[in-house]
């Protein structure tokens, strides 16, 4: 039960708050959107891979389940994959460029002023942008911010994976900007 009154009290985790305030459900969402399904040369998999670490790493069990479903979606894997991932991806097949860039967006999640411009170089240095480093840290800032909207309100999430397979490919495959 969230800690505020909401319209409707069965929407898990983000969705309920949404829906009770479409003021600022449109910029929320429209952020979203272009984050993880505008035009980028990372793969939305990897954005939404960069979403759900992060919000592994602040324990936001909805958004990291519901981004890793999203993930695995688009990169057509299973959830466990991606769990194995957020918890250790140094040790997991990923490319070298999307280590490196979790690794500035763990930093950002600590704080701005964690991430170095050797971070940054060494991103560099496995292939990122200058944009690709610019998605990630925004991406990595946005999802701090939904993580504490959706756990600082207190909503309830679903504890099994199997549980948000459905909307993570409503996710991937529709968007956020889609009628709720």
């Amino acid at each position: 039960m969230a800690y505020i009154k909401l319209l409707n009290e069965e929407l898990p985790g983000i969705s309920g708050l949404l829906t009770n305030n479409p003021r600022t459900a449109a910029p929320l969402l429209n952020l979203a959107e272009t984050l993880l399904r505008g035009s980028s040369t990372l793969t939305s998999g990897e954005r939404e891979l960069i979403a759900s670490y992060v919000s592994h790493l602040n324990d936001c069990h909805f958004c990291h389940t519901s981004h890793g479903a999203a993930a695995a979606a688009h990169l057509a894997c299973d959830l466990s994959i991606i769990d194995d991932i957020k918890q250790n991806f140094a040790q997991t097949g990923i490319s070298p460029k999307l280590r490196a860039l979790l690794n500035i967006a763990a930093k950002v999640q600590k704080g701005g002023k964690y991430v170095l411009a050797t971070d940054v170089e060494a991103t560099r240095n496995e292939g990122a942008t200058d944009e690709e480093i610019h998605d990630t840290v925004l991406i990595a800032a946005a999802f701090c911010m939904f993580n504490r909207y959706v756990d600082g309100l207190g909503t309830w999430a679903p504890k099994e994976n199997e549980a948000y397979r459905e909307m993570g490919e409503k996710m991937a495959f529709l968007g956020y900007n889609r009628p709720r």
